[in-house]
């Protein structure tokens, strides 16, 4: 029985394409093809997306997600239009 309360658990936090509200640090590395250097690399430069807590989970909420990928595209854009 706690399987299917986990189970249920797990199933409300995700949206109606079966993702999650939020990712974890190494979730979101996977999903966009970085390393976990990099985004830490990059978090110390102010280019990451914001990230929260919950417990000691550190998180990406998926419209922190969206935001940082439309913001380095703008970047990418702009690079190329200075050129």
């Amino acid at each position: 029985m706690a399987t299917d309360t986990a189970t249920k658990q797990m199933a409300d936090t995700t949206d109606q394409t079966g993702e999650f509200d939020a990712y974890s640090i190494a979730e979101f590395c996977r999903r966009h093809s970085i390393s976990l250097q990099m985004f830490y690399k990059l978090k110390d430069q102010g280019l990451m997306p914001l990230t929260f807590r919950v417990g000691t989970r550190v998180l990406v909420s998926k419209e922190a997600a969206a935001a940082w990928r439309r913001e380095r595209e703008a970047d990418a854009l702009e690079e190329t239009s200075g050129e």
